[in-house]
């Protein structure tokens, strides 16, 4: 393989793992906001912000931790099939579907950008009581998919180093 491979997939897989370990916190920012709300509704008046925050913590926690629960192979699959096929084998599988998650990813991002350009020009905002605006949230989407489709391509070249004899990982 060449080095410039190499060096993405170690940068794209590097990048990945800080991202994710970083992300994993989200659940306790998420966890802090409902006991807020738990709290403020029993004892004081309730806020009417605190689920939907609650909610963009857990989008971006589910858009930013997709990068590395690639990296990390805990996404699911067919392990009933999957387990049975020898290395090669499962290099070819995870090559194909590498390539239908990377097209996935591409038109993710294409309607997820078209969704920020909106939100943007338009001053998009939630139809809540609260109504946020949506830009931010939708910024940490496009973050998370494109990162994600960065480390698909690391994972295709991964298994395309694989069926050629010669593993990067």
């Amino acid at each position: 393989m060449p080095e410039l491979v190499r060096a993405y997939v170690r940068i794209v897989d590097s990048w990945s793992r800080y991202l994710g370990l970083f992300t994993m916190y989200l659940v306790f920012l998420m966890i802090g906001i409902l006991f807020y709300a738990s709290v403020m509704k029993v004892f004081f008046l309730p806020s009417n912000w605190t689920v939907e925050l609650a909610q963009f913590v857990m989008v971006a926690y589910f858009a930013l931790g997709g990068a590395y629960s690639l990296r990390e192979g805990d996404h699911v699959r067919m392990d009933l099939l999957y387990s049975g096929f020898t290395i090669r084998g499962r290099a070819r599988t995870d090559l194909f579907t590498s390539i239908v998650l990377i097209g996935f990813l591409v038109m993710l991002q294409i309607g997820g950008i078209a969704s920020l350009i909106y939100a943007f020009q338009y001053g998009e905002k939630s139809f809540s009581a609260w109504a946020p605006v949506m830009w931010p949230i939708k910024v940490v989407l496009n973050i998370g998919i494109f990162c994600t489709l960065l480390q698909a391509v690391a994972i295709f070249f991964k298994d395309w180093a694989t069926l050629r004899g010669e593993p990067l990982s």
